[in-house]
């Protein structure tokens, strides 16, 4: 049973945009701590922004001042707003409900002239 289901990863040119989301279930959603992950190969799977059920937020210092965690509680959803795109952003993005260590399938985002 797929509980989180990440969406809007893709090709983008250096300096562009990407918005991700992730779709959880609302018994999850509404009592779990979500978090945005990146993994690249040879690599571990490293935390690129994360916010709680009350909205707190923190944020990697390598993406502080470009990325923009949110999330929807009408939707069940999270999303990782990306500004000013970097190659070194390119990754395997997942999402995960922190509370009940909950992961996605993980989506492509690759940034890449």
């Amino acid at each position: 049973q797929v509980q989180l289901v990440e969406s809007g990863g893709g090709l983008v040119q250096p300096g562009g945009s990407l918005r991700l989301s992730c779709a959880a279930s609302r018994s999850i959603f509404s009592a779990s701590n979500m978090g945005w992950y990146r993994q690249t190969p040879g690599k571990q799977r490293e935390l690129v922004a994360a916010i709680t059920t009350g909205g707190t937020t923190n944020y990697a210092d390598s993406v502080k001042g470009r990325f923009s965690i949110s999330r929807d509680n009408a939707q069940n959803t999270v999303n990782l707003q990306m500004n000013s795109l970097k190659p070194e952003d390119t990754a395997v993005y997942y999402c995960r409900a922190n509370t009940y260590n909950l992961w996605g399938q993980g989506t492509q985002v690759t940034v890449s002239s």
